[in-house]
């Protein structure tokens, strides 16, 4: 058996795979159901990001196969830590990683256990995870808290209107308007399952990521596609009290 076939081997051997990886050639999941994933999504996006990140340290959340995380070594990140909570996909992100070459950090990690890591990121990306948690908000706080030290590449599913919607700061206890027009942030509840995923738990439209995001303190610097933004940590709105100390 050459190099290629043993390749191929493992690579069967730590499937099913969700992202489509190029492992010394080979495609981990070359018939995903939405193409070329997520490498058709990444140009999309990637020049909002320093083709070098030489002196920046990144966090990726919810890695998957390491897809993310490969990309930013791979543009000379100084520090690249990788966490999910699924063992079996940390499986497939350490293969790809050691096959490599790169140079990351893994560890079995939920979101809402962020605090552990003790320590800001320059860069943090969370793509593709917030729709699959029942706490929603309280992920992007513990984030805001914890770990983002200044960016946040962020990607949700979005259903609904992509309009968003001019409200007023407050209203009447009386005034239903806002909750009858389609452009308003509406975040629609999942109680059985979506796309046959019982983790898909919540899933906004355009306006209620946007406004979330900065209800938790994140400024949107950029929007370079649907359902990804490029945000700066700031200030939490004054309203907005602190995540509670579960770290």
């Amino acid at each position: 058996m050459d190099g290629r076939d043993d390749i191929s081997r493992q690579i069967e051997a730590l499937g099913p795979w969700f992202h489509n990886l190029r492992i010394n050639g080979i495609q981990t999941a070359p018939d995903h159901f939405l193409g070329d994933y997520p490498s058709f999504k990444w140009q999309g996006f990637r020049h909002v990001l320093p083709e070098d990140l030489s002196g920046r340290s990144v966090l990726d959340i919810g890695c998957n196969a390491g897809f993310y995380a490969l990309e930013m070594a791979r543009r000379g990140a100084s520090e690249v830590v990788a966490v999910d909570s699924d063992p079996h996909y940390l499986r497939q992100a350490r293969f790809a990683a050691e096959q490599a070459g790169a140079d990351i950090t893994f560890h079995q990690m939920s979101v809402y256990d962020v605090g552990r890591l003790g320590r800001r990121f320059d860069l943090v990306i969370f793509m593709g995870v917030l729709y699959h948690l029942r706490h929603p908000l309280l992920a992007l706080d513990l984030l805001h808290e914890h770990v983002v030290g200044d960016q946040m590449l962020f990607q949700c599913m979005q259903r609904g209107a992509q309009d968003v919607a001019t409200l007023e700061e407050d209203y009447d206890f009386n005034d239903d308007t806002p909750f009858r027009q389609d452009a308003a942030p509406r975040l629609h509840f999942i109680e059985h399952r979506f796309a046959g995923d019982p983790t898909n738990w919540f899933v906004p439209n355009r306006a209620a990521t946007e406004a979330m995001l900065r209800s938790s303190g994140f400024a949107i610097e950029a929007h370079p596609e649907p359902e990804v933004y490029l945000c700066r940590r700031t200030d939490r709105p004054a309203a907005t009290e602190p995540p509670p100390r579960i770290a």
